[in-house]
């Protein structure tokens, strides 16, 4: 036989026996360690967990990726905020974390300090921008306007119905993010009147923090006494003073008056006085940025979420009911009220106190935005800020809102 009809033989046998190896299941296999889980770090804002808002809903978006990717989060409050480049700095430095999560525009300053000297690191900015694109740093950011013109609209509709004029906002510092929810919800506010040809007070107030409720329920008290029916919430643990100073405010007065709140669904919380809640979803923001590290692919540069993509909105009586039922499961829900009552009375509160015709006006602004018909613009400074804000406030026509608009125009 010869040479090459013998190899060919041969490697015939060897693949006929790796075959029957392989069938048989005992063909030799190597045992490979088990994968090493990604590490992130998720480093909220001063104010940390607990304000029912903002930062709660980091973390549960964070909770989220970790039960879907199967990574290991860990979690930092700073101290305060001269705390919180040392402490950037310490953890970019380890070389331990995969990703490294920001919460907040506080964040802004020590970001934009920390990030060129660790290139290898990876950074995700919640709700803010550094205005540095980087390939190791990914923005995300909220088209505030978009959910605050809606609420703006229910809340001059509630305000009329319980037989006010006034509508107001306790927010929390005056910064970016709070920037354009002024501009949504005055421009809501302002869509609504002459829509149906009403006038309605507009009070807006800034307290300087979102860590202190005594702070929010002291100003909300006096937004109240100055005529105000519905408060809006924009202030983080701050505000939840809003919702004591506005159940007080019932209780010595007997006049009725709502709060609104916002990121999460706030309505559990006291579902006699807050009907509705905005919701900003920091939670599918941190969401985003862990999977953008864990299944890719991760691009730098800015992401913005809005209606659309369903970052921002108003939300529906099943979200309220899941956050109650979050609350219950928490032991955070008053022992009176079960997830249940919450829904039915927040329906019943909705239906009484926001009119077919305010959920019209809501449904036909969404529609457009979430179309592209009608673009807000996002205020570079301060002064443009203050200058959409003061053509807002004098508008006399629907054609004087679209100095917020970017692009379209309402009618």
């Amino acid at each position: 036989m010869s040479a090459g009809k013998t190899g060919t033989k041969i490697a015939a046998i060897i693949i006929i026996i790796i075959i029957i190896a392989a069938a048989a299941g005992w063909w030799y296999t190597t045992t490979r360690p088990p994968a090493k889980k990604a590490k992130i770090a998720v480093l909220f804002d001063v104010g940390g967990r607990g304000d029912l808002s903002f930062n709660d809903m980091a973390w549960l978006g964070a909770e989220k990726a970790m039960e879907d990717f199967k990574v290991d989060v860990t979690y930092l409050t700073p101290p305060s905020l001269a705390d919180m480049k040392p402490l950037l700095e310490e953890y970019a430095s380890s070389g331990e974390y995969s990703l490294l999560v920001l919460i907040g525009f506080l964040w802004t300053t020590p970001l934009n300090e920390t990030a060129d000297k660790y290139p290898d690191q990876k950074f995700a900015l919640i709700d803010a921008t550094t205005g540095v694109v980087r390939p190791n740093e990914v923005d995300i950011l909220f088209r505030e306007q978009e959910c605050a013109c809606l609420m703006g609209i229910a809340a001059a509709g509630m305000a009329h119905t319980l037989g006010g004029d006034t509508v107001a906002a306790c927010a929390g510092m005056d910064i970016p993010p709070l920037w354009k929810f002024h501009i949504g919800y005055l421009f809501g506010v302002k869509y609504y009147d002459l829509k149906m040809g009403t006038t309605t007070n507009f009070l807006w107030t800034y307290t300087g923090t979102f860590t202190d409720p005594s702070i929010g329920k002291e100003y909300t008290r006096g937004l109240l006494e100055q005529g105000a029916k519905v408060v809006y919430g924009l202030a983080g643990l701050t505000h939840l003073g809003s919702f004591e100073a506005v159940k007080e405010w019932h209780k010595t007065t007997g006049e009725l008056v709502f709060a609104m709140g916002q990121d999460a669904s706030q309505e559990w919380i006291d579902p006699e006085h807050i009907p509705i809640s905005g919701a900003k979803r920091v939670d599918v923001a941190v969401y985003t940025a862990i999977k953008m590290v864990v299944k890719g692919p991760w691009e730098g540069g800015i992401i913005t979420l809005g209606l659309k993509e369903e970052g921002v909105g108003i939300w529906d009586i099943d979200g309220v009911k899941w956050f109650a039922e979050q609350a219950s499961s928490a032991g955070r829900l008053a022992p009176e009220l079960t997830p249940d009552k919450v829904a039915d009375t927040v329906s019943q509160l909705r239906e009484t106190y926001i009119t077919p015709e305010v959920w019209d006006l809501i449904h036909d602004l969404e529609d457009d935005i979430k179309a592209g018909r009608i673009v807000f613009k996002t205020p570079m400074t301060h002064d443009e800020y203050e200058s959409i804000i003061s053509a807002l406030m004098a508008a006399q026509s629907l054609e004087d809102l679209n100095v917020a608009l970017e692009k379209g125009s309402v009618s």
